[in-house]
């Protein structure tokens, strides 16, 4: 195995207008992110928008690697410098434990768990104030020269949130963007958006905790006009039926 590359840059535009790109599976799955985890893996992401075809094929099946400062962190999500030079490096400690898992059902029902890391490295240089972080050969074909049921939307959709509750609900949704309506099951929603444990049993928590605030900040932030319709049976809530689509009129300022 060679020697991972660094992903070219093959365009000129700003990173918020930038996409991030990554499979239904992945964007349905438990990431294993937090919120600062979440920016970082979005702006590399982000960062190899219109790759060529040549370095996709090297990519998965190597990995590949991508590097970005302080200041374009800064930037992307609107913080002070300090904030990011802070953020970028204690990201860069947790993230060898983060994993992807995805559950598939076998032919006799019984489950199939898929676990795999976002990273093999991170790198971090305090003099300079950069980030280098290496994607493993195991999610490329989740996130690059993806051709049919993947979910992509641009950075900007995303960076103003402040909640990662919000943007794995956005993710979700822009998975059935083409539908225009999400129906899950409340343990499924639960573990997608990696709830706290005592949400599992109390709905109530869960309400509280997940879905309301990123319904709110959603409404707020990123033109959605989205509802929410709860399936019970009898008095226990089984399922939510999330139905969305872009307000056209545009969001209000904020």
């Amino acid at each position: 195995m060679g020697k991972l590359k660094h992903m070219p840059e093959r365009t000129n535009l700003p990173l918020p207008e930038r996409v991030v790109s990554m499979s239904n599976t992945v964007a349905r799955a438990s990431q294993g992110l937090g919120l600062v985890e979440k920016r970082i893996i979005a702006l590399g992401l982000a960062k190899t928008d219109s790759v060529p075809m040549s370095d996709l094929i090297r990519a998965n099946k190597e990995g590949w690697k991508v590097r970005f400062s302080a200041a374009e962190y800064a930037e992307s999500y609107d913080l002070s410098l300090d904030a990011a030079y802070v953020q970028m490096q204690e990201a860069g400690e947790q993230f060898l434990k983060k994993t992807i898992r995805r559950v598939d059902i076998d032919r006799k029902g019984q489950l199939i768990v898929h676990r795999y890391n976002w990273l093999t490295g991170t790198t971090y240089h305090h003099g300079e104030g950069w980030v280098e972080i290496r994607f493993s050969f195991e999610v490329a074909p989740h996130l690059l020269g993806l051709r049919g049921k993947f979910t992509s939307y641009k950075l900007k959709q995303a960076s103003a949130l402040r909640s990662v509750y919000s943007w794995r609900l956005f993710e979700c949704l822009q998975s059935w963007k083409s539908t225009g309506k999400w129906m899950v099951s409340v343990g499924d929603f639960a573990r997608t958006m990696e709830a706290p444990p005592s949400c599992l049993s109390d709905f109530g928590q869960l309400k509280r905790r997940v879905i309301e605030p990123a319904l709110k900040e959603l409404r707020e932030k990123d033109n959605m006009e989205i509802d929410l319709a709860l399936v019970k049976a009898g008095r226990k809530v089984t399922n939510l039926v999330f139905t969305f689509r872009t307000n056209p009129q545009g969001a209000l300022p904020l």
